[in-house]
């Protein structure tokens, strides 16, 4: 396990400088890691995918905790030593992690020697929405995860239909999972300490929106739907249908008021739109 002391150690051995472009923010607290795998609730037969693995707090502390570990890491310097900080911390569990140099919003299930059943990872605070779609969308293999983002963003992704800040986060993770809160996290715990607070986010990837509608044309309507908050769904679908008008028409035969606003439809109600 990695303390304040080993994180300073390898930055400063690798002549890392965390950046704000990626979002690097080391994790440096033991009982922090071991807590995010505590609630990550995995089993022994699960392969985890982890991104963003940094100097490797989070990685050793997920080792002992899977079959198998899949640390997708952008920055080659980091990527190149985190097999050594293995070696050197963990001998007899090295052999379960792979490492693979690449931007997590380009992965694809060829891009991974194993097939993951989990992902947990202290996300990148720019990117984490994102980075979560992604490869929910890429990697069907995924059932579960527990990310650490900005608390903000951590909301945003769990929140529910009425809420003031449910959006478009909120629904497209809804389309592919149950999300959940799953506590806070203090700053001083990482380094460098950011200037906003983490929280962690839990999900569990469902099949009950089985579907025939495309999900490239259901984000669309989503984004529309929220394009312009204020407005209601008959205006703010406009142009997506052709016309407030034709939207109205659409809206109607879902069985949704077009008086309604898109903060009001939880993603089973975007679903019956999308399908008219």
């Amino acid at each position: 396990m990695l303390g304040p002391a080993d994180v300073r150690r390898l930055a400063a051995e690798l002549g890392i400088r965390p950046t704000k472009k990626l979002g690097q923010n080391f994790v440096h607290d033991p009982n922090t890691v071991r807590r995010i795998v505590a609630s990550a609730e995995l089993s022994p037969e699960d392969v985890v995918l982890e991104v963003g693995p940094g100097l490797g707090s989070l990685t050793l502390a997920l080792l002992p905790a899977c079959k198998e570990l899949v640390a997708v890491e952008i920055d080659p310097v980091l990527a190149a030593r985190l097999p050594q900080t293995a070696r050197e911390q963990a001998p007899e569990l090295a052999g379960r992690l792979s490492v693979v140099l690449k931007d997590a919003m380009k992965v694809a299930v060829g891009d991974l020697p194993a097939e993951p059943t989990a992902l947990v990872a202290n996300l990148p605070y720019n990117v984490a929405v994102p980075v979560v779609l992604h490869l929910m969308a890429e990697l069907p293999s995924l059932c579960k995860g527990l990310v650490m983002v900005q608390a903000e963003v951590a909301d945003r992704m769990a929140a529910a239909p009425g809420s003031r800040i449910y959006g478009v986060p909120s629904v497209k993770l809804a389309w592919y999972a149950e999300a959940k809160k799953a506590g806070m996290v203090g700053r001083n715990v990482f380094w460098p300490v950011p200037n906003v607070d983490s929280a962690l986010v839990a999900f569990t990837r469902h099949d009950e929106l089985v579907s025939d509608v495309d999900r490239e044309k259901l984000f669309a309507l989503v984004d529309a739907a929220f394009a312009q908050r204020r407005k209601t769904l008959r205006a703010a679908l406009a142009g997506w249908a052709g016309s407030a008008a034709e939207a109205e028409v659409r809206l109607r035969k879902a069985g949704v008021d077009p008086g309604l606003r898109g903060e009001q439809l939880g993603v089973r109600d975007f679903v019956r739109i999308a399908e008219v």
